[in-house]
């Protein structure tokens, strides 16, 4: 079996598609939480250390990340 037999080049291809996707979809996702929250999430996270702040952000992160692989997987 050769490599070219191995990995198919089209199944490349829709991989770094569907994964550059599904990252914009979450970066966009996550700046429109950002200009809809009153105080900017990254300032509270990065300069003033909210640990619960950036406990929501990633809980939010994962479960909108899990939503768009099974939207994409189908």
């Amino acid at each position: 079996m050769t490599l070219s037999e191995l990995i198919n080049l089209k199944y490349v291809v829709a991989l770094v598609l569907y994964s550059g996707l599904g990252i914009l979809i979450l970066l966009i996702s996550f700046w429109i939480i950002e200009k809809l929250t009153p105080e900017n999430l990254w300032k509270e996270i990065l300069e003033k250390r909210n640990m619960a702040l950036a406990l929501m952000a990633s809980a939010y992160m994962i479960a909108l990340a899990i939503i768009i692989a099974s939207a994409i997987h189908g």
